[in-house]
């Protein structure tokens, strides 16, 4: 056989070979099929986001981890996919699944994947019967390991977790207890209320922002509420609001004048102080006001229905805001009632109190704690009682945006602080800083969505 025969015979065999290649690649099963070959998991929509691919799943989950074969129930989460090689983020608004596919700070600044999941209990992600003893941040932690260990046989790259408010406490009490599961966590404006007995929001709120007026013509505001609260609550049940679940009208009205300054500084800046009213309002302008601070939508038995798991889980577990009476204390008819038993059916019973959730949480976060990246908003009430790193926390960042609000996140920090913070991000996803990064500054939670809810 001469050398051109093997020369050709050669270059038959290596085409060969070159096309075997080529048709088992172009055999690669499509992520659509990968996803239904994962056992408990059912693909519920499809869709499409710019060049990405999304998924709304549902996954079969215990209502009890510690009884795997007890009741179980679908708990539902979406996919929004670009590749199996980039990063994933595990996102968490740790309310209702958002009806928009859309991805998080981190996930645009590493160009990656992410699965954003409901936090059980709220519906449909609710298992029937509903034994509420199950929902707890252990459960919920349970939850996401079992979504993470599914996917990651498909997602090889890092993970990072992310979430804002609630969501941001839910990615950290997850890596409390599965450290392992991803590989960082960007908490977003979210509480870590160690003490529940023991508040500094009333004190925050009073002296928040840079113009004491503001604070004092918002007391003025829930004090002429108040003054004028027959007329405003007439106006109230004019509209068709029911308040069963308050015990009243006047009920639900003093929770929300007590949340008011609140929510002004959680959703608002400096600026809008010009647009309080003063002293000698109108019921009109007094009417306007709250509607667009706070909503009088809000604290009416639809408005807080959607939202009975949180209150059950700050009344239980997370601890909550201890509502500040002390401008209108002589005005209230009912002190006392700004509290989650209020805002929780009474069918629904309440375990005592654990003092020792958030605890364990803080001594984690302190003393074991690694990749961690906290981002607060200086006038967030929220952000009165932040996370902090303590002597054993590893690689981890902790920054507050100035005059910022609940919608803070890495594009609103100073540019020493966001370069800091954006490095550490693509470090912890293995990613290389010539990634293209969106120049969108949204916060990982719409303001409106934010709106809905006080958590």
């Amino acid at each position: 056989m001469n050398r051109l025969v093997r020369s050709l015979l050669a270059f038959g065999l290596a085409s060969t070979q070159v096309m075997g290649v080529a048709s088992v690649a172009s055999a690669a099963p499509d992520i659509k099929d990968r996803i239904a070959a994962i056992p408990g998991v059912r693909i519920i929509s499809e869709g499409a986001s710019g060049t990405a691919r999304t998924f709304v799943l549902g996954m079969q989950q215990p209502a009890d981890h510690r009884k795997p074969r007890g009741v179980r129930f679908e708990q539902r989460f979406s996919l929004l996919h670009k590749a199996e090689t980039k990063p994933m983020v595990l996102h968490t608004s740790g309310y209702h699944l958002s009806g928009t596919i859309s991805a998080s700070e981190p996930a645009r600044l590493v160009d990656g994947n992410q699965i954003s999941v409901e936090q059980r209990f709220f519906t449909p992600s609710r298992p029937s019967p509903a034994d509420w003893d199950d929902l707890n941040i252990w459960q919920a932690a349970s939850d996401h390991h079992r979504i993470v260990a599914a996917f990651k046989k498909i997602y090889g790259a890092r993970w990072l977790s992310t979430g804002a408010s609630k969501g941001g406490m839910t990615s950290v009490y997850h890596r409390r207890f599965f450290p392992r599961d991803v590989d960082a966590t960007i908490a977003y404006v979210a509480p870590n209320d160690v003490v529940n007995d023991r508040d500094v929001y009333g004190e925050f709120i009073r002296n928040v922002g840079n113009d004491p007026t503001c604070n004092r013509r918002l007391e003025g505001v829930q004090r002429q509420i108040l003054q004028h609260r027959d007329a405003i609550v007439s106006r109230l049940e004019a509209k068709g609001y029911t308040y069963k679940q308050f015990g009243g009208a006047h009920r639900a009205l003093e929770v929300l004048v007590l949340d008011t300054p609140f929510t002004f500084w959680q959703y608002g800046t400096q600026d809008q102080c010009v647009l309080v009213p003063g002293s000698g309002a109108s019921v009109d302008d007094l009417w306007t006001f709250v509607d667009k601070t706070v909503g009088w939508d809000l604290y009416t038995d639809a408005g807080v229905a959607p939202y009975e798991t949180y209150y059950y889980q700050a009344g239980t577990q997370l601890g909550w805001p201890e509502a500040d009476e002390s401008a209108v204390r002589d005005l209230l008819r009912h002190p006392g009632v700004s509290v989650p038993r209020t805002m929780v059916p009474a069918s629904i019973e309440f375990p005592r109190f654990d003092r020792h959730a958030m605890k364990d949480i803080d001594r984690w976060v302190r003393h074991q704690g690694s990749r961690l990246l906290f981002v607060n908003g200086q006038n967030d009430p929220w952000s009165a009682e932040p996370f902090r790193l303590g002597p054993g926390t590893r690689d981890s960042l902790s920054f507050v945006v100035p005059g910022g609000n609940h919608g803070a996140n890495i594009a609103k920090l100073p540019e020493r602080e966001r370069a800091a913070a954006t490095a550490a991000v693509l470090r912890w996803a293995g990613v290389s800083a010539s990634v293209a990064l969106s120049d969108a500054d949204e916060g990982p939670d719409s303001l409106d969505a934010l709106r809905a809810r006080r958590g």
